[in-house]
């Protein structure tokens, strides 16, 4: 695939990287114009510059090779974030591999079918996590060690590495064991597949969505010029980076844009204050549970905080006080929302540096350079702008397809070449996009579509509550109707008739709650996302709890 760049809105001029480049292209640019220069650091204080980035991984690019690792083999990984992660994943990148993240909260059983599906040939991963041990619960779900295999149920896979290890990854190759990864790292090209990554299954068994180069780096560049992130800004990476937006909008962000970056295995908000006070941080990214921890976090007055400078956050349901709050109070120069899924590399529509704080309160801005959008109803056929449908999405960021699985690919992308997203959207007279809903979460109250979303954010507003899910549950008399599980700030108290007359007084009859689940947590993602699936088994698997209410 060539992208035409100028199409597509990216100033090139004075740029040695282009959306036409490989990620070992990108690799011997940044070590060359970067050289000692740090780009990583490791939570124990280890630096690694742009040069020993490039030397590391092509040691290990060259270890994969001589493993047997052949171009077009899929290369998982399943460990928190590290600097070793991003050199394991580049590796297997730069000889033409297909790196897959795992997601590192998941069980044997779930990262067994990730290792199945996609047919892995070796699987890099650490000691543990959270009290977990990766290869120990592999083992338990897959038969553990057999002749020649690590695990006797996954004949695939053929090696297991630790990145733990002391040796991993050194610093210094003779230049006579390069020789082998140079020739793979030149076949590589923008067409080869460099990553699947595996969507989160809330619609049946995990599909793993295929990238190439190309789109991979084009994704990056885009990100980086809205975001107006430079080489000298310092960049703390909290998402995980089995997700795109630790692994696309977090490392390789700073690998392309030249930045130093900081991974973070663990959010703790106090220690990254700390971080950012003692490294001069001016970049974080983040789901807006993150900076709502920041911003409310006890002590955040003692940490000297001004060299924040651009931040990010994305999803639809992003409270506007937290975008407030990331100007007034963090002090960000910048602080964007973003809309993206797996399925299109991650970014479709942004907001930009300059846009007035309300439309970044409420939309996530308009479709990238190059990417066409269109909102269809049921039968298929365009709205007017500012009514509600589904949203098209077409162009150079979406992905390739689902990996060896052309029947749900087929079903995701029309002939047309038109992804189909799932989201119910509306696109402005101006072009700006307001996603609602996930199209399988809207709510059907008596025949009109309640959107979880946007009741979420008007209840967001409400003095007494915290953070707020709202969810369908069965009536007799309307086929269903919203219930609100709510999470309420310190010392407040909230009772459903009070709620229910608060909501009248902001919102169609039809959206108003008819029932209230006061909870101290919700289960989540490791984004941070609400599982609202939970939600339901939760108040539908067991009795009333304490606190619920029901409008009868």
């Amino acid at each position: 695939m060539v992208i035409e760049h100028d199409m597509i809105g990216i100033h090139t001029s004075g740029l040695a990287i282009t959306p036409d480049h490989s990620m070992p292209q990108v690799v011997a640019h940044v070590a060359t114009r970067y050289g000692d220069k740090p780009f990583a650091v490791g939570e124990d204080g280890r630096v690694t510059s742009f040069a020993a980035f490039e030397t590391r991984v092509a040691g290990l690019g060259r270890r994969l090779l001589d493993l047997g690792v052949k171009p077009g083999d899929r290369v998982a990984i399943w460990a928190p974030n590290s600097v070793e992660w991003i050199i394991a994943a580049t590796a297997a990148e730069c000889i033409g591999a297909i790196m897959v993240p795992v997601n590192t909260r998941f069980k044997g059983l779930e990262a067994r079918y990730v290792l199945e599906t996609a047919r892995a040939t070796a699987l890099f991963t650490t000691g543990g996590f959270l009290g977990i041990d990766f290869v120990e619960m592999l083992g338990s779900v897959t038969g553990g060690a057999t002749a020649g295999r690590p695990f006797a149920d996954l004949p695939h896979l053929a090696h297991v590495i630790r990145m733990d290890e002391p040796d991993f990854a050194p610093a210094e190759v003779i230049a006579a064991a390069r020789q082998p990864y140079a020739e793979a790292a030149a076949q590589v090209t923008p067409a080869t597949i460099i990553d699947i990554l595996y969507t989160s299954g809330t619609t049946g068994y995990p599909k793993g969505a295929m990238h190439n180069h190309g789109q991979a780096v084009l994704m990056v560049m885009l990100y980086n010029t809205t975001n107006d992130l430079r080489a000298d800004d310092r960049a703390v990476v909290i998402n995980p980076f089995f997700h795109s937006f630790g692994y696309r909008s977090g490392w390789m962000s700073a690998l392309v844009a030249g930045m130093t970056v900081y991974p973070i295995a663990m959010f703790d908000p106090g220690q990254v204050l700390a971080l950012i006070d003692r490294e001069r941080i001016s970049v974080l990214a983040g789901a807006p549970a993150i900076f709502h921890s920041l911003i409310n976090h006890p002590d955040l007055g003692r940490y000297a905080i001004g060299s924040l400078r651009s931040g990010h956050t994305g999803g639809a349901k992003t409270p506007p006080d937290i975008i407030r709050a990331g100007y007034e109070t963090l002090g960000f120069d910048i602080f964007l929302t973003s809309y993206g899924q797996t399925e299109a590399t991650a970014l479709i529509s942004t907001n930009l540096p300059g846009d007035p704080l309300e439309t970044i309160q409420t939309t996530v801005g308009r479709p990238l350079p190059g990417v066409e959008v269109r909102i269809v109803d049921a039968a298929g056929q365009p709205v007017q702008p500012d009514e509600s449908g589904e949203l098209l999405v077409r162009g150079p960021l979406v992905m390739q397809g689902y990996f060896e699985n052309p029947t749900a690919t087929a079903a995701a992308i029309d002939s047309d070449g038109w992804l189909h997203t799932g989201d119910v959207a509306v696109q402005q007279a101006d072009g700006r996009l307001r996603i609602l809903d996930r199209m399988k979460d809207v709510v059907i109250v008596g025949g009109f579509n309640a959107y979880p979303v946007e009741i979420e954010l008007m209840l967001a507003t409400h003095p007494a509550i915290a953070e707020v899910a709202v969810i369908g549950v069965a009536d007799d008399r309307l086929g269903e109707v919203c219930a609100a599980c709510v999470i309420l700030k310190p010392g407040e108290t909230l009772t459903l008739e009070a709620l229910t007359a608060w909501s009248r007084e902001r919102m169609a009859n039809y959206k108003v709650p008819r029932a209230l689940h006061l909870m101290e947590a919700f289960p989540r993602t490791p984004l941070s996302k609400v599982q609202k699936f939970k939600l339901v088994e939760a108040i539908h698997g067991s009795p009333p709890a304490a606190g619920t209410e029901r409008a009868e």
